[in-house]
């Protein structure tokens, strides 16, 4: 139904985009991405795409024509890196200034050369609420022909496990109204609707489904984890061993009956709600909505890295619905 629509994906990462748009029927063109463990997942999980891995401020003209050849593009994608403005970068100077805050800038730039009927980028809640950022953005696309409109969209809204906000900016140059998905009329999924059939793990301990292996945590931190209810806070850890300082998103534990935390890059001190020890790569990845059998490659904390840097697959299919709907609407 949808063969014709094709899309290339920057900043591809492990793939989250790109399983969500080619579950909706979407052919892949190119994707590209620097980081060489994602690199090995992605092309673990779609060997036949073609996967520049390279640093997109080198990627030039010539090869991007190369790789498009004869075919008209009809989504760019991507959400280029947002450290910069992460929930725990810094303010100021040092922050406006980190030029990881400017990589959209190389998502204009092959987005321009491609020349897509549509485009989407997707990126942390901060950078809308950076007024200066999120108008340049807009701005840009306009400039390069596109009908601009951006949102936050939260993640548990869509019947995934997770409080997750992200800006979505989509842009056509064929639809004056930019279409976003509509929240699910359904309750909220939890973490233990996404991850309870998994198999019980202790301490350090494997089990025979593929990225579902315990981390082997200190005496000392399964102590502190110990002392921990379903759904509480470091508060419940006696004093004299409580951690004094650092991320309060750290030294809790999951609450059961209600969807997690945003899963982010590092959550190695974020515990199961019943089992002490952290989320497993593959307990990350259901509360991401990745498939069991989307293997994840690379260390560990990489593999949480890519989990936690991914858009959900099954909000990339809503994004993916939207453009269906926006390109029938356009015929």
């Amino acid at each position: 139904m949808n063969k014709n629509i094709n899309f290339v994906d920057l900043f591809s990462g492990a793939g989250g985009l790109t399983l969500g748009f080619q579950n909706k029927g979407f052919q892949n063109i190119f994707s590209v991405d620097f980081d060489k463990s994602s690199a090995q997942t992605y092309l673990e999980n779609f060997p036949k795409h073609n996967l520049v891995v390279q640093d997109i401020k080198k990627l030039k003209k010539e090869k991007i024509l190369q790789f498009i050849g004869n075919d008209s593009i009809d989504i760019v994608a991507g959400g280029p890196p947002c450290q910069g403005f992460s929930i725990a970068g810094n303010i100021g100077r040092k922050f406006i200034d980190d030029e990881r805050n400017y990589l959209f800038k190389e998502f204009i730039r092959v987005t321009k050369i491609i020349d897509p009927t549509y485009v989407v980028m997707e990126n942390v809640e901060r950078l809308y609420s950076n007024k200066r950022f999120r108008n340049e953005i807009i701005k840009s696309l306009e400039k390069i022909g596109f009908n601009v409109a951006c949102k936050v969209l939260n993640a548990v809204d869509f019947r995934i496990p997770q409080k997750r906000r992200r800006v979505f900016f989509i842009g056509s140059k064929k639809n004056k109204e930019i279409i976003f998905p509509y929240k699910s009329a359904n309750k909220e999924k939890s973490v233990q609707e996404a991850i309870d059939d998994l198999p019980r793990l202790d301490n350090g301990m494997r089990s025979n489904i593929i990225n579902h292996e315990s981390m082997k945590h200190t005496e000392q931190m399964l102590k502190k984890m110990s002392f921990i209810p379903d759904g509480g806070d470091r508060s419940f850890i006696p004093i004299k061993i409580r951690p004094k300082s650092g991320d309060v998103r750290k030294y809790i534990r999951y609450a059961s009956s209600k969807p997690s935390i945003c899963i982010t890059g590092d959550m190695r001190k974020v515990f199961h709600y019943n089992q002490n020890r952290a989320l497993t790569v593959r307990e990350l990845a259901r509360i991401q909505t990745f498939p069991d059998n989307f293997i994840f490659k690379g260390s560990k904390i990489s593999q949480q890295q890519q989990i936690g840097n991914a858009v959900p697959p099954l909000l990339a299919e809503k994004i993916a619905e939207c453009i269906i709907e926006m390109n029938n609407d356009a015929s």
